[in-house]
Parts: C-alpha cells; sequence; structure tokens
C-alpha cells in the first residue's frame, strides 16, 4: 500500500493554539475555592532547625494552613528514599523546603512566609565531590556514615591495560561540566485537590504520570488506587518531570490541611533555585590508538557532584558508558564512577542524560588523536565508525546504524559561508553522537498501552499511555494510526492526559515515545482494522485477502469502485443485534533487558547516530564567537515527520548551543548565584546560526514504519563540536564548560596551548 500520511511534513497538533494563545496550559487551570500555596526555603546549605514558630503566618488574614514536617504524616521519597518533602530537624541545602502556606492568594501566602521566624544552628558544609569523599568530611547525611552514594558504575571489557601499553598515540584530558537548568518557558506547578471520600486528584507538569502517581502515594503513606493524575500542556520538560518532587508533596499536604484545593507555581527566581538540574560532573578519559588510527582502548573515572538526595542526575553514567564504550569501535573499555553527597542542591535527568557529558570528553580526545597521528579528523572517525552488527563492549544489539553515511552527509560544511572578517579566525569542529533510539529497559517493563475506537461516523479515537509535553508526540502517533487504518489524518483524535481514562506507561524519557508508543499504536490499530476489513468483507461480498484500505474506505483490491465507508462499516457492528464494541488495544514492551550487575545486556530496541559540523569565528581582541553555520546529519531510521524531526534537531541544536557557550547556572558555596535570565544566559534567536539539517534513513525493522526515536539526540553533540570548532579557530583547547567569551579572551592573551 502506497502511504499517504507517513513520510509528509505534518504540523503539529496543538501548533495554532499554541501560538493564538488559546491552549490551557497548566499555569492557567483555575478551580473552584482554589488556594495559592507558597514554600519556605532553607537560608543555609546545611544547618540544625532548633525551631519554626508559624503563629504569626497563621494569624495572618486569609491564610488558610500553615504546615511544617512536623505537623504532617509524610514518607522518605525519591531515588533512595532519602528525603522528606517537608525537612526536620535538618537542612542540607538551600534548596530544602522547610515550611508551606495555603491561603486565599499568592501575594498572602508570601507575605505569611515572611512572619514565619526559623531559628538554626549552622553546620560545616561541603560543596565539591571529591573532598566530599574523604574521610573526615561534614557528613550531608549523618546516619549513613560516609557521603559515598549507594551508587557505583563500574565497567571492564578487554585488556584496557594491553591496549595503552601497545597504542602508537595515548591522550588524555580532564573535562569539567557545569550546572545547567532546563530554563523551561514554563515554571514548575502542582495543583491538588481531595474530594470528600479522601481521594486525590494531581494535576502536575511531570513526563511519568503512572510512575509519578505510584512514588506520589507512597510519599503520603496512601494506595496508588487513591491518586489521579492529569497532565495538561506545559511549558516544557527536558527532563525535569522525570522525579517526584517536593512541591507535588507539599501541594497534596497543604490541600488536606486547608480542605481547599491548592495551587503551587513557581515564579521564575524559585524555578532557578528548585528546579532540577543537569548534574555536574568531572570526567577524566585517557583514549588508545594504533598508528592506522584504530582505537585501541578507553579508560574513563567520572565523578559527579551528587548534591544533598540522590535523584535521576546521579544516575546518568548509565548513558555516560555507553557513549565511552560505544560511539566509536573500542574493543578494550575501563569505566568508574565517584558520586558523593554534598550540600549543593541535588540534581534530575535533562534532556541527552549523561551524554553530552561524555561525548564532549570523547570527542575532544578524537581530535587530539587526529593530531597526533596526522589523520583528517573526519578519517577518523570513519575508520572506527559503528556499522551494523557491531558487538558492543556493553552487549547492545547494533541493528540499523547509518553513523558512516551521516558523517559522509556533513559535505563541505563552509560551501556558501562568507570568509571571516578582519581580526576574525574561522573554525571547524566535528562530533558524532550515540543514543538510544528505541527506548531504554531501566525499568522491569519498558511499555506502553494504546486503546483504538472507531465510533458510527468513522472517527477514530486513540487512547494512548503516551504524554505530550510539547515534543509532537500527539502528532506523529495519530499519523502513525491515520496511516495503518487508512483513514484521513484529520479523523484521528488523541487522548492521552488522565491516568483514570489512558492505558500505562513508563513515561517520556530516553526518546521512546515515537518508539515505543508508534508501536502500540500501530498494533492497536492493525487489530481494529482486522476487525472491520471482517465485518466489510460479508457486505462486499468479498474475502479478507481480497481487501484494502485508503482514505477512510475499505475496497476490493481489483475493483476499487466496489468499497465502503469506515463509518458505515462501524454501524455494522455496532447497530445490529449482537453487535460489538470496534475497539481494540495492544501493549508493546520491546525485545530488551535491563542492565545486569556488570552493567551488560541489550538496553534498547533500537540506536540513534549521527553526525554534527560546527562551523564558527573567534574574535581575536575580543573573545567573542560567532556560530556561523551548523550541519546536523541524523539516522532517524524512517522519517516519520520530517518537519517535526528536524524541528526537534533545531530545538536540541539551540540548547545545545547554550550548554557549549553561555549556560551556568553559578553555585557558590551552595548558594545559586545566577537566578533570573539577567543572569543566565540562554541563547536568543538572533544569536542562533544557519541551521542544516540531514536526515539519513536506515529503516529499523523494529521500529514503526522503522523509525527510531530522535528527541535527545541534537543537542548531545553540539558542545564536542563548538569546543572543536574553537581549537581549530584559536589552537585552543577547551575543557570545561560554557566556553564564554571572557574564557576565550583570557586564553586568546596566554597564547596558544593544547
Amino acid at each position: 500500500m502506497t502511504e499517504r500520511v507517513i513520510g509528509t511534513s505534518v504540523p503539529k497538533r496543538d501548533g495554532a493554539d499554541k501560538v493564538t494563545g488559546r491552549t490551557r496550559f497548566l499555569h492557567d487551570l483555575e478551580l473552584p475555592r482554589l488556594a495559592h500555596g507558597k514554600i519556605l526555603r532553607a537560608r543555609h546549605p546545611h544547618a540544625r532547625l532548633l525551631r519554626i514558630d508559624t503563629r504569626r503566618a497563621a494569624a495572618l488574614p486569609g491564610v488558610l494552613a500553615v504546615i511544617t514536617g512536623a505537623d504532617v504524616e509524610q514518607q522518605p521519597f525519591g531515588f533512595a528514599r532519602d528525603q522528606l518533602a517537608l525537612k526536620v530537624d535538618k537542612v542540607r541545602c538551600v534548596r530544602d523546603e522547610i515550611a508551606a502556606v495555603a491561603a486565599e492568594s499568592a501575594a498572602i501566602a508570601e507575605e505569611a512566609l515572611a512572619l514565619i521566624e526559623v531559628e538554626y544552628a549552622e553546620l560545616p558544609a561541603v560543596f565539591d565531590p571529591v573532598a566530599a569523599a574523604r574521610p573526615g568530611a561534614p557528613l550531608v547525611h549523618e546516619e549513613r556514615g560516609s557521603n559515598l552514594t549507594d551508587l557505583r558504575y563500574q565497567f571492564s571489557h578487554g585488556d584496557v591495560d594491553g591496549a595503552f601499553a601497545e597504542a602508537a598515540a595515548v591522550v588524555e584530558g580532564e573535562y569539567r561540566l557545569n550546572f545547567v537548568t532546563p530554563a523551561c518557558l514554563g515554571t514548575m506547578v502542582a495543583i491538588a485537590e481531595w474530594d470528600l471520600e479522601d481521594r486525590l486528584t494531581m494535576w502536575s507538569t511531570t513526563q511519568v504520570p503512572f510512575l509519578y502517581q505510584r512514588d506520589l502515594a507512597q510519599a503520603l503513606g496512601i494506595g496508588g488506587d487513591r491518586v489521579r493524575v492529569h497532565q495538561p500542556p506545559v511549558g516544557g520538560n527536558f527532563g525535569r518531570g522525570l522525579d517526584l518532587y517536593p512541591i507535588d508533596v507539599i501541594a497534596a499536604l497543604l490541600a488536606r490541611r486547608a480542605r481547599r484545593p491548592v495551587k503551587i507555581e513557581f515564579e521564575r527566581l524559585e524555578e532557578f533555585v528548585a528546579c532540577p538540574t543537569r548534574e555536574p560532573c568531572t570526567i577524566r578519559l585517557r583514549t588508545a590508538a594504533a598508528a592506522d588510527g584504530r582505537l585501541l582502548g578507553r579508560d574513563c573515572h567520572v565523578v559527579i557532584d551528587n548534591g544533598a538526595y540522590v535523584s535521576w542526575g546521579s544516575t546518568t553514567p548509565y548513558v555516560m558508558l555507553s557513549t565511552v564504550a560505544g560511539l566509536y569501535r573500542c574493543p578494550a573499555v575501563r569505566f568508574d564512577t565517584t558520586i558523593a553527597y554534598t550540600n549543593n542542591p541535588y540534581s534530575g535527568s535533562m534532556r541527552g542524560y549523561g551524554n553530552l557529558e561524555s561525548t564532549f570528553a570523547v570527542e575532544s580526545q578524537m581530535d587530539e588523536l587526529a593530531a597526533k597521528l596526522g589523520l583528517d579528523r573526519l578519517e577518523l572517525r570513519r575508520r572506527n565508525a559503528t556499522k551494523p552488527g557491531d558487538a558492543h563492549p556493553q552487549g547492545f544489539a547494533i541493528g540499523s546504524c547509518a553513523m558512516g553515511e551521516c558523517l559522509d552527509a556533513l559535505g563541505d560544511t563552509t560551501r556558501g559561508l562568507p570568509p571571516p572578517a578582519r581580526g576574525w579566525r574561522r573554525g571547524v569542529g566535528y562530533a558524532g553522537m550515540f543514543h538510544v533510539g528505541g527506548g531504554a529497559r531501566i525499568y522491569k517493563s519498558d511499555g506502553c498501552g494504546a486503546i483504538v475506537k472507531c465510533d458510527d461516523f468513522g472517527r477514530v479515537s486513540l487512547i494512548t499511555g503516551a504524554t505530550e509535553i510539547g515534543q509532537g508526540s500527539e502528532t506523529v502517533l495519530a499519523m502513525i494510526v491515520a496511516e495503518t487504518l487508512g483513514v484521513p489524518l484529520a479523523r484521528v483524535e488523541v487522548v492521552n492526559s488522565d491516568t483514570a481514562v489512558k492505558p500505562w506507561d513508563v513515561g517520556v524519557h530516553a526518546s521512546r515515545t515515537t518508539f515505543i508508543a508508534g508501536n502500540a499504536a500501530r498494533l492497536a490499530a492493525e487489530k481494529l482494522r482486522a476487525r472491520l476489513v471482517a465485518m466489510a468483507a460479508g457486505e462486499l461480498e468479498a474475502t479478507v485477502e481480497e481487501l484494502a484500505v485508503g482514505d477512510g474506505w475499505i475496497f476490493v483490491k481489483a475493483e476499487p469502485q466496489r468499497r465502503i465507508a469506515y463509518e458505515r462499516a462501524a454501524r455494522t457492528g455496532h447497530l445490529r443485534e449482537g453487535g460489538q464494541t470496534l475497539v481494540a488495544e495492544a501493549f508493546y514492551d520491546p525485545p530488551t533487558a535491563m542492565l545486569d550487575k556488570d552493567l551488560r545486556g541489550n538496553v534498547s530496541a533500537a540506536y540513534g547516530f549521527a553526525a554534527q559540523a560546527v562551523v564558527l569565528d573567534v574574535e581575536e581582541a575580543t573573545g567573542v564567537i560567532r556560530v556561523r553555520r551548523v550541519v546536523s546529519a541524523h539516522d532517524v531510521g524512517r522519517a516519520l515527520n520530517p518537519g517535526a524531526a528536524e524541528g526537534q534537531i533545531h530545538g536540541g541544536i539551540h540548547m545545545g548551543l547554550g550548554y557549549a557557550l553561555s549556560e551556568h547556572l553559578v553555585v557558590r558555596d551552595g548558594q545559586i548565584l545566577t537566578a533570573s535570565f539577567m543572569d543566565y544566559a540562554v541563547l536568543k534567536a538572533e544569536d542562533m546560526p544557519e541551521l542544516v539539517v540531514r536526515l539519513v534513513e536506515s529503516i529499523d525493522a523494529e521500529g514503526p514504519f522503522g523509525a527510531k526515536g530522535l528527541g535527545e539526540s541534537g543537542v548531545i553533540p553540539v558542545s564536542a563540536a563548538v569546543a572543536n570548532a574553537v581549537h581549530d579557530a584559536i589552537g585552543v583547547r577547551f575543557t570545561e564548560l560554557p566556553i564564554t567569551s571572557a574564557r576565550v579572551h583570557a586564553a586568546l592573551r596566554a597564547g596558544p596551548r593544547d
């Protein structure tokens, strides 16, 4: 059958509403009798809580409830169950929540916070993970007896020491990656409401509604069957919504105490302080290569600043390892980590999930190896590029793979660009990318459910477990269903925002939605199509094998004029004695495995690859960097919606350029110093260069219509390509991000170095 929807560029379904202001975001949501909540946070990064006096706040007119950790029943939560939503006895970072107020208005709640009296006894603090790991360091959690977390990621494959002994070239370096924040346009929001039967309904910015439902229930000490989660349109997430956070628990606790629905909405300053960040880390990496450029071995040690509590940021070595071991073919790999509690804010997940960091280190050393061996930088990458069927050291099953084709697709990256102006130096930098493209089995299930139904008028509803957070999943899932059923795209509706209605799904992460939820939608649609075709066969006096679908019709292949409309076939099922509902369901769980204790296993059903080139100019007098062009070639499996795929990559490049050049959440002695857009430098539209995207199709056998996940791959290689381009321009190797103009200017004054 000729595909009519798949492969065409379809605008996002919610695009018109968003650009015309009709979308009602979570921030816009109002409920009857809605109260407003505010949270009081710690003034010190490490201190005993000696006294909290809330009497003046509670007496303020308009205040409905004031709570502290001593007033409520709560359970530890988080990845390691190591924090309470409202802290008791001690605070461990300035993000810590110590009291909360619900009031008739946000202004009254804010006024009440100022009336709460807190007496602290400051404690010695530790802000460096290396220092925190030493004996005698101040303990963030005294009951543990150590600042080292229980997380340690160790991996060994092949003869690493032998690889370095026989190498013709060895490079080594230490790479420092700092705090950055997602900087979502929409801040974090939680709305909580209890009904008369003591059941809780939440409206949240989560991107994992079913896991959130479970975790929130556990934090409150109630059954998960008493929690319902709505996920309205949000102003971005980028990984921020992967965990449960105190805002959610506190909203529920306030709503119960106030006996009113309560909304907590972060202001921008609070978002910078309390939103989970990308994890700061230091990567020490050595790479060995033979004289012909073949990689022989890598030895890597990662130190992660865990912050005060364990969240998803400290699990990112899972992904760092996969790139160290498998971005290029490497027969010997050793990997280890140190992850330590500090009194800094803790990190969550963020787009790319550790891969930006390891790619920055790996790709910086690819350029250094090329220089040592006298090889062209792209040629070195081609010689080591992963190919279909290659054996990844961790046991990943590399199926579809177009890494070599992506490198070739970069082409002449400077063609058509005017030469740099006088006083400017030009550089070109390259980087590759390897990431999961078919989910990631970090839980026992990596599955998603889908329900597809057809009504009497030929309209189709897809009820999907997938969550829309602005990435365009509703559009591509509707395309998959429309193509599978052979109906016009406009006839397909998508329902996905309520845990009481939609089927189960792990959530939005690991570039999994198109692949996992797409396969579930395809399977359910295939089942429904088979039932409709079977009904139509009797009407058309034909066998099922003789029929096809398209444009809302079921027809005889040999005689297309013999046909029946979908709505008529549906009514044939509904409006007759002994009728049936035209509903089909499916659950897709990919053929993957969780990593074992040795960090081996095929964690994803497909893997994405990309190559990127950055062309930039550096002004000699000031160190100012102007990125002129980014060329990005991506193995997408199959581009289901090419326009949307390019848009994903464009957004990723924007985020990656900010990470490389300007964004830095400055945290000093546990305090956040860049807590506004005046100080935290997100790139503006006028800062963006020309973007050239080339979609390379490798047609994955397991993906829906051959597609692979793409949500994170645009951001991952950017910072490495930028660093390599800066080195190409001025001969200075930067090993810390961001590469600001001030740092470049200082390096130029100091003279070239490697």
